[in-house]
């Protein structure tokens, strides 16, 4: 699944950009999910949800933040998000590089350089997906990258996924997520699924992760110990 954003303080200019994308997406996996007139509102949307999109068309010529300063306050939370700079100019090609952007198109956009760059972001998901979670709430698609995720909760029907930006709940089983990141997560207990890189503190009956302190149960504590250990060596996990 691609997850796409247009950020650009020009109507036409989304609405010409967003026709385009249309012709060249995979219908049902990909598609243009936010439109944004400003990059305030845009940094600030994508800050409080980590995830929800993959790709950002960012028009670098805008009316307050300009750009490249939206970029950058984006780097600031965000270093997996994959931007696209839109311009009338070519002079921002290599300041785009300060921000981690993988290319810059230039007005008016050529359909054929966005099948290009589609292409390209598609080859560069392709590679993460095996390192990222995706999870669905009714606040929409999250997708988080593995080294980020501390650890899993479980409580009743609901787990919830940690990170040190925040907590999402959402409706799963346990022992299917501890099934799906068997290589790289660890079970402690019946509740709680923890990333052992993420340990800072190996107890006889309790792990600590910065703050928090989780339970380990008679039932998990060898195999956990074992794995745990290794990983707080500079080991493999696995």
């Amino acid at each position: 699944m691609l997850r796409i954003a247009i950020c650009d303080d020009e109507t036409e200019a989304r609405d010409a950009l967003r026709i385009q994308l249309e012709q060249i997406l995979i219908e049902e996996s990909e598609e243009i999910v936010y439109e944004f007139s400003s990059g305030i509102n845009a940094a600030s949307w994508l800050k409080k949800h980590p995830g929800e999109i993959d790709l950002l068309f960012l028009d670098v010529e805008m009316k307050g933040i300009n750009g490249m300063e939206t970029a950058e306050k984006i780097r600031t939370f965000n270093d997996s998000l994959i931007i696209i700079f839109v311009t009338g100019y070519s002079d921002y090609v290599f300041d785009g590089y300060r921000v981690e952007a993988l290319d810059y198109i230039v007005k008016p956009v050529s359909v054929q350089k966005l099948r290009d760059v589609i292409h390209r972001v598609r080859m560069k998901l392709d590679s993460k997906t095996a390192q990222t979670f995706t999870i669905k709430t009714i606040d929409g698609t999250w997708r988080f990258r593995l080294c980020d995720i501390l650890y899993f909760y479980s409580d009743k029907r609901k787990v919830t996924l940690v990170t040190e930006a925040g907590e999402y709940p959402f409706y799963a089983k346990l022992d299917d997520i501890a099934e799906q990141l068997a290589a790289g997560f660890v079970r402690i207990h019946q509740r709680y699924l923890v990333n052992p890189m993420a340990v800072d503190y190996l107890g006889g009956d309790c792990i600590t992760l910065g703050t928090t302190e989780l339970p380990c149960s008679r039932k998990y504590k060898e195999a956990a110990t074992a794995k745990i250990a290794r990983a707080m060596l500079g080991g493999d996990p696995k």
